[in-house]
């Protein structure tokens, strides 16, 4: 099983900033696609930044120039910085890893998707 712990959700003005984390554990092989998604109150869910082991990037039109999203790798985290922030921005955000994990002794890995508590992100006007 992988465990993920998000931060830093909060109360901020628009204008404001904020930066969020998740940090993956357990029994992780490997991390390919690291990704922050955002829902917010009667809407589907939406991929809102991504990122591969390699660094690419993948961001939504809306945040683009605003949100920049980074990894440490060797502490299995992924953070999204949030910039300039607006009203709209205001949902819970999600993070997601894809990747491989074990699966047993030796190299016994299976496919993992795993999906954080989600943290509340407000953006009063």
């Amino acid at each position: 099983q992988v465990q993920l712990v998000e931060s830093g959700g909060g109360l901020v003005q628009a204008g404001g900033s904020l930066r969020l984390s998740c940090a993956a554990s357990g029994s992780i092989f490997i991390i390919n696609l690291m990704g922050w998604y955002r829902q917010a109150p009667g809407k589907q869910r939406e991929l809102v930044a991504a990122i591969t082991g390699g660094g690419n990037t993948n961001y939504a039109d809306s945040v683009k120039g605003r949100f920049t999203i980074s990894r440490d790798n060797a502490k299995n985290t992924v953070y999204l910085q949030m910039n300039s922030l607006k009203p709209e921005d205001t949902a819970v955000y999600y993070c997601n890893v894809k990747g491989l994990e074990n699966n047993g002794p030796g190299l016994n890995v299976r496919p993992m998707d795993y999906w954080g508590q989600g943290t509340q992100v407000t953006v009063s006007s």
